[in-house]
This record gives C-alpha cells, structure tokens and sequence, in this order.
C-alpha cells in the first residue's frame, strides 16, 4: 500500500511538472522558427511596454502592451494569420498567447525571449 502511494505520489507530481511547463512554454518556438514565420508574412508583436520597445525591438515588430491587447485585438488583423509573439523574458508573451487564444486566435506563436531572436 506505501508503495502504491509513493508510486501514484510521483505521478501527481510529474503530470503537475507537465501542467506548469505547458502554461509557461506552450506555444513556444524557436528562433529559427520565429524567423521563418516572421520571413513568410506572420505579424511580429512585442507585447513589453513602450518604453522598453523604445530602448531596442526586433526589426518590423510592432508594439502592442499585454495590457493594451484586450483593446486593441483589430489591430491584429484576422484571427486565422500568423502572429508572432514575444517580450523580455517570455513571461507576458506567454501571457498575451493565452489571451489570444481564448479570443479565437488560431495561428499564434510564442518566441518568448526577446534574446531568442
């Protein structure tokens, strides 16, 4: 019975590792792939602030905040074209692809880190 417990213990655990990884990094692309949706017509986003898109951007992304996206989804253009996305860390990218996704958004990409470029 300790035995079953433990065994059905390490399981929880690992589909819980799963569930984490998949909510940070789902969706998630390289940066050769980036590149290549990018090269292929897919809209590139930074969802950091202004301010920071100011001090330095991947070349032909256009700046949406995470916060402004809400408000801002027609500036997307239609929901089944491919997006691109990605911020300083891959945090409010990640965030901005779940947003997008539950607004019916069918062809979005997460490159996460700006650095992965």
């Amino acid at each position: 019975m300790k035995v079953l417990l433990v065994k059905v213990a390490a399981a929880l655990v690992l589909v819980g590792i799963g569930v984490v990884l998949y909510f940070r990094f789902g969706g998630s692309i390289s940066g050769a792939q980036a590149r290549e949706l990018v090269s292929r017509g897919a809209l590139l986003v930074d969802v950091r602030s202004p301010e920071e898109f100011d001090t330095g951007h991947i070349e032909g992304a256009i700046n949406i905040p995470v916060g402004e996206l809400p408000q801002r989804l027609t500036e997307l253009g239609d929901k089944d074209e491919p997006i691109v996305l990605y911020c300083r860390s891959g945090a409010r990218s990640a965030r901005a692809l779940s947003l997008l996704q539950r607004q019916g958004f069918t062809a979005v990409s997460n490159l996460g880190a700006m650095s992965r470029w």
